[in-house]
């Protein structure tokens, strides 16, 4: 059985690196942090141009409907390059609108997402909130939502946001346009600084349901799962640059007349870098096929790869930044962004106890 992507798949993902390619390593990201753009909107355009936005979007809704497995190629090639454009926010509030909304909904967003005159970000946490087994705060009443939503990626770049809050018939999902009164935006101080972080806070502001009321716990758990295997390529993607840009550097950095690759422990370190970085790619691997053919082992498989490309991202994360050795902790040096990228990866869907928890949990009813 062959569990690799298929021709066509591994075509797109020759088309995203050779793309990326032409910009070189990190310097879309470096010009992002040094503060001479807020994203890479030549990116941006490009990725509307070429379909990426849609991808997983059915054609009668602007996409080029591809599917899942699409989506995770493109996630790991722009994990990779390390390109700041508000991608991964774009296609988690497309899912959402996809898996909940109608068919109006559908044909008012989607096509807008898809082409990318639109950026779109999940609102889902809340301050204190590490993960989806505690009370969500949030209310609405007569469609105008009240509530406090913290951190949220992308949110100053975001036209709209999808909130879960509790209604009349019970927790349900939202779109709020971030342009409306009671809606206020403020940064938020994180370690991630090419991908910003947003604190939102809505006072009675207005706020369309997506689909039918009652259905939010179910929807968010299933984005939930959606996200973490989708993460888990773009973490596997940012581990790989990382293990790369640190050989590189262990071939060409020489100290005491030979190459610091040379050194043992440095071998090591790369060495467990490659293995962390398969077993990760393994569980992606067994996530995208749970996710793409609707199995019912997704809960599983996208706890484990959550948990398995969090554990690489952060492995490599550091050992990028000790191989460099004291440049790697100058600003100067790009080994951050892998650090960094981790640090949010990791945490952004939530404690780590969770996806533990609901791993045991479908382990345990496996083997009962």
């Amino acid at each position: 059985m062959n569990f690799d992507f298929s021709e066509e798949q591994q075509e797109l993902r020759r088309q995203a690196s050779k793309f990326f390619e032409t910009q070189g390593r990190c310097v879309a990201a470096r010009k992002v942090l040094d503060g001479d753009m807020a994203f890479d909107a030549e990116s941006w355009v490009k990725a509307g141009e070429m379909g990426w936005l849609g991808a997983a979007i059915e054609e009668e809704f602007g996409g080029i409907g591809l599917g899942y497995l699409e989506l995770c190629v493109l996630f790991e090639e722009i994990g990779r390059a390390m390109s700041p454009i508000p991608y991964a926010s774009t296609i988690f509030a497309a899912e959402a609108i996809r898996l909940a909304g109608t068919k109006a909904q559908k044909e008012t967003y989607l096509p807008q997402l898809a082409e990318g005159g639109a950026i779109g970000c999940c609102a889902f946490f809340e301050p204190g909130q590490r993960d989806m087994s505690k009370p969500i705060k949030a209310t609405e009443a007569d469609g105008r939502i009240t509530a406090v939503k913290a951190p949220v990626s992308d949110l100053a770049l975001a036209d709209f946001a999808i909130v879960p809050a509790h209604g009349p018939e019970g927790l349900s999902l939202y779109i709020v346009q971030l342009d409306s009164e009671g809606v206020e935006r403020d940064s938020l101080d994180a370690m991630e600084l090419v991908r910003p972080q947003g604190i939102l806070t809505l006072e009675n502001a207005p706020a369309e349901r997506l689909g039918e009321g009652g259905q939010g716990e179910s929807q968010l758990r299933q984005l939930l799962n959606i996200q973490a295997i989708l993460s888990a390529f773009e973490q596997i993607g940012c581990a790989e640059a990382a293990m790369a840009m640190s050989l590189d550097y262990a071939k060409d950095r020489h100290a005491f007349g030979r190459p610091i690759g040379g050194n043992q422990a440095v071998k090591h370190k790369l060495a467990d870098m490659f293995v962390k970085n398969q077993l990760a790619r393994s569980h992606a691997y067994y996530g995208a096929w749970a996710l793409g053919s609707d199995a019912p082992e997704l809960s599983k498989a996208a706890a484990g790869a959550h948990i398995a490309a969090s554990e690489a991202l952060d492995f490599a994360g550091q050992e990028c930044v000790e191989i460099h050795g004291g440049i790697g902790f100058t600003w100067e040096s790009d080994c951050q962004f892998f650090y960094r990228r981790a640090r949010l990866l990791s945490q952004q869907l939530g404690a780590r106890s969770y996806w533990v928890d609901q791993l045991v949990s479908q382990l345990h009813g496996r083997n009962r």
